[in-house]
């Protein structure tokens, strides 16, 4: 979207990834926690299929990737791997559809960026997709044509939401260091051109032409001005791998109009602070930055650090309805 003002996002919401395999289970407590911006919950606990790299492989068009014993790989036909992944993301979309009836105003849903896809899809011999620019152009094409047809199916849906694409680019700092190790472990692939991966991404941005795109990364390093460049709407990160470096980038994003997916709610099960205090870093950085405390509402989604897969259900729904609680708190008390 041209003006990301445009766009009202909720003021939280979740990454992504929660435990277990109950579909419906899992979309009731995200459509009741996050009332004003819920999302398609995904269930890795399931297996090869429901993880996040086959999720989105299943939603290629005319690519296939099958499960081998070193990860996922590109085939030349739909298997039995491709086909469990599209009927576990069926399942997923008749529980969101059945507890959103009548809902309207923004929706989520998460699928592996391209740079992420291609360093994690090997092709027949082994190597990532990443090694071959043509395979990754190729993915990246079927990627955006799998997107179309699974974003048209969501809104047929749920005709009333306003659909928010989030792409999970958690290995894009890696593709952008040369850090991708090869299928040996003992090298690592060159880097990609940043101009390439820029290209990309916005492409694929663009492809989404009736809502914001979101890109998640959860390690550190997160390429804020590379991917503002690129389209994003907003960015979605884990608060606590931000250092001072990034301040720039980030004061930089803000006054430009870019939101924050500020992940300040800890992944990983222990003991949670009060609603304010996990805000309280966000306080303190918009201090540090000289911004206007009157613009945090209109800047931060409040979200986990990352995906809630590795928590037990009792974790997972505490920490969601602590991220609503927490941005309350930064909306009723900026300062």
């Amino acid at each position: 979207m041209s003006e990301n003002s445009q766009f009202r996002f909720g003021a939280a919401t979740g990454v992504g990834s929660m435990p277990g395999g109950d579909a419906r289970e899992a979309v009731k407590t995200v459509t009741g926690t996050f009332e004003d911006f819920p999302f398609l919950p995904e269930l890795p606990a399931r297996g090869p299929g429901a993880d996040m790299i086959g999720r989105t492989a299943g939603l290629l068009v005319e690519l296939y990737a099958r499960v081998e014993p070193s990860g996922w790989r590109l085939g030349d036909r739909p298997g039995r791997d491709t086909k469990r992944a599209r009927s576990w993301l069926g399942e997923d979309l008749d529980a969101l559809e059945e507890f959103t009836q009548g809902y309207a105003g923004p929706l989520k849903v998460q699928v592996v960026g391209p740079w992420t896809l291609a360093a994690n899809l090997e092709l027949r011999n082994g190597e990532a997709a990443l090694s071959d620019p043509g395979a990754c152009r190729d993915l990246a094409a079927s990627l955006a044509e799998g997107l179309r047809q699974h974003l048209a199916e969501v809104q047929r849906r749920i005709p009333g939401a306003q659909l928010v694409l989030q792409l999970d680019e958690p290995s894009l700092t890696a593709v952008l260091r040369g850090q991708v190790k090869t299928a040996s472990g003992y090298r690592t692939h060159r880097a990609a051109d940043r101009q390439i991966v820029e290209q990309t991404l916005r492409d694929l941005v663009g492809m989404h032409t009736d809502g914001p795109v979101v890109v998640h990364s959860c390690a550190p390093d997160v390429p804020f001005a590379l991917l503002r460049r690129a389209g994003a709407a907003a960015v979605s990160f884990d608060f606590s791998l931000l250092t001072e470096r990034d301040d720039e980038a980030i004061g930089e994003a803000v006054e430009g109009g870019t939101r924050l997916f500020t992940g300040v709610v800890p992944s990983a099960e222990g003991p949670l602070s009060d609603p304010a205090g996990s805000v309280m870093g966000v306080r303190t950085l918009w201090r540090r930055l000289g911004l206007s405390p009157g613009l945090l509402a209109e800047a931060v989604t409040v979200t986990p650090a990352c995906g809630l897969a590795g928590a037990s259900p009792g974790y997972a729904r505490m920490a969601l309805a602590h991220c609503a609680r927490a941005a309350r708190s930064l909306a009723d008390n900026p300062e």
